[in-house]
């Protein structure tokens, strides 16, 4: 019997010790938006978005994005020079999404007024582990570039 119990509670320790080495997939994500900004719309009821997602953890899916500046907001890749709709992003364990423009980026549309520059709009990011993230979106000018500033 005490041989039995023996074997029984080195199986469960072994057990143990095996189940306690997840890989990254089980780590939680680890976010960070950084570089949001819509440029200002040029016509009233359409307007684009872009930032970055950097996630210093487990992977984590962007699912959806919402903002009461309007009716629905669409996730879009462009591949090849067209623009397709997404219904969800991949966010790397220990890696980045860009939505930037030419690439990835939001569309809003059925805009409840059209944002000015100067303005800030919020929107909520909904990813599948970490919630959702709200974040002010600054409206720039039409023609802003991230990488000069202006």
């Amino acid at each position: 019997m005490k041989l039995r119990l023996g074997r029984i509670a080195a199986l469960t320790a072994a057990g143990l010790v095996i189940a306690g080495c997840g890989g990254s997939s089980s780590a939680k994500p680890e976010l960070k938006i950084t570089g949001a900004y819509m440029p200002a719309p040029v016509a009233g009821d359409m307007a684009a978005g872009f930032f970055t997602v950097t996630n210093s953890g487990g992977a984590d899916t962007l699912t959806s994005v919402t903002s009461s500046l309007a009716g629905d907001v669409t996730m879009h890749s462009t591949k090849d020079g067209a623009m397709q709709d997404e219904k969800s992003f991949a966010v790397p364990a220990d890696g980045r999404l860009d939505f930037a423009s030419g690439g990835n980026h939001l569309m809003f549309e059925k805009l409840a007024h059209k944002p000015a520059q100067g303005d800030t709009v919020p929107v909520q990011l909904h990813f599948a582990k970490s919630g959702t993230v709200t974040v002010e979106m600054p409206v720039k000018s039409a023609t802003y570039n991230p990488m000069t500033g202006h």
